[in-house]
């Protein structure tokens, strides 16, 4: 995701482009392929150079407003699937793209994710 100067130079050679090609091609795509817009249109307001406070409504360290918070728990869904979530790869520091090897240790339940070099 670019960022200062390079996130306004690239958007502005795109500035024919729909927002969302903007967006994508400066590299503020999930790892589903989700635009985040969000996170795109801040990085250009903070380009700009207008400072955000990180601790307004409904972010971080705001406790009477803090939204949904890491629960440490999970359950496996209706589909089989067991979701880790957005905070718990946060928290690790894991990148979209990164790739794992699954161990699984069936005598005491443990599951550990191993990244893979590429």
């Amino acid at each position: 995701m670019l960022v200062g100067k390079e996130l306004l130079d690239k958007a502005r050679s795109l500035s024919t482009r729909p927002e969302d090609e903007i967006a994508k091609g400066c590299g503020y795509v999930g790892p589903s392929g989700r635009v985040l817009r969000k996170s795109f249109y801040r990085a250009l307001v903070e380009a700009k150079g207008y400072k955000l406070r990180s601790n307004g409504p409904g972010r971080a360290g705001n406790r009477s407003s803090r939204g949904r918070q890491a629960e440490f728990r999970t359950k496996v869904h209706g589909n089989g699937n067991l979701l880790i979530g957005h905070a718990y790869t946060k928290k690790l520091g894991l990148e979209p793209g990164q790739e794992f090897r699954i161990d699984v240790r069936k005598e005491s339940g443990a599951i550990s994710l191993l990244p893979l070099k590429k």
